[in-house]
Formats: C-alpha cells, sequence, structure tokens
C-alpha cells in the first residue's frame, strides 16, 4: 500500500493536478506491483517562499515546475522495480502533466508491512492480524 505525497508550487489547475496523481497511480500499477484500487494520494501547494530547492543539484537542471513526489510503500520490492517506478512516473508525468523529467523528484520511504492501519485501528498486514 503506497501513500503518495506530492508537494508542488501553488496555482496549478486542478486538471494539471490530477494528471499527475494520475500518472503516479498508472507507474504503480504498471511497474510496482500495487494492486488496483490501492490509491492514497495527497497533493499539497506551496507558496514560493515554501517551496525551496537546489537548481542544480547532481547537475540537474530543475527549473520552478519541480513536483516533489514521495512514496511510502512497504519494503518489499527490488532495485529493478524501485528504478523502474522513477521511470516510469517521469514518462508518465511527462506525457500527462507536460512536465520535464529534470522536474520530477522522486523520494521512496520503505516501512515494514505491519507499520499500517487501513482503518478501524487494525494492522491488517501484521502477522497476527490485529
Amino acid at each position: 500500500m503506497p501513500l503518495t505525497r506530492v508537494s508542488l508550487r501553488r496555482g496549478k489547475p486542478a486538471a494539471y493536478r490530477k494528471a499527475i496523481l494520475d500518472g503516479i497511480y498508472d507507474a504503480m500499477l504498471g511497474v510496482f506491483d500495487v494492486p488496483e484500487g490501492d490509491r492514497f494520494m495527497l497533493i499539497t501547494e506551496h507558496d514560493d517562499a515554501d517551496f525551496s530547492y537546489d537548481p542544480s543539484y547532481l547537475g540537474i537542471k530543475r527549473g520552478d515546475d519541480l513536483v516533489i513526489i514521495q512514496v511510502t510503500a512497504n519494503n518489499t520490492r527490488t532495485l529493478d522495480k524501485k528504478k523502474a517506478l522513477y521511470r516510469r512516473i517521469a514518462e508518465n508525468l511527462t506525457k500527462t502533466a507536460g512536465l520535464r523529467p529534470e522536474d520530477v523528484l522522486i523520494n521512496l520511504v520503505e516501512v515494514v508491512p505491519e507499520n499500517w492501519s487501513f482503518g478501524n485501528g487494525i494492522a491488517q498486514y501484521a502477522p497476527d492480524n490485529s
């Protein structure tokens, strides 16, 4: 169950924000073994003063359309799956939202499965399921 948080500068239209979420979700379905319906995603918009980044860290030329994506997921995927996810998200957001690949920053946070409760105060993925 990934939990996806997207941060971007304030002012983009709803269709653009939806295209970002849809592009990320499509990538997770396609290459990251996420089942249909496992969609928990948030977008947070920030004023210019609250959105700070280095425009050339690691030689990548970022612009003001930078989108920062943080995916929290179970620590069950291989390195190849992770790399495929990064590539597919960048490809999808180029197509669906018109973003440049340079403006797609992705951070994967891995947790153990029992760190989730989907509701009812139950750790659904815990060994004893309570």
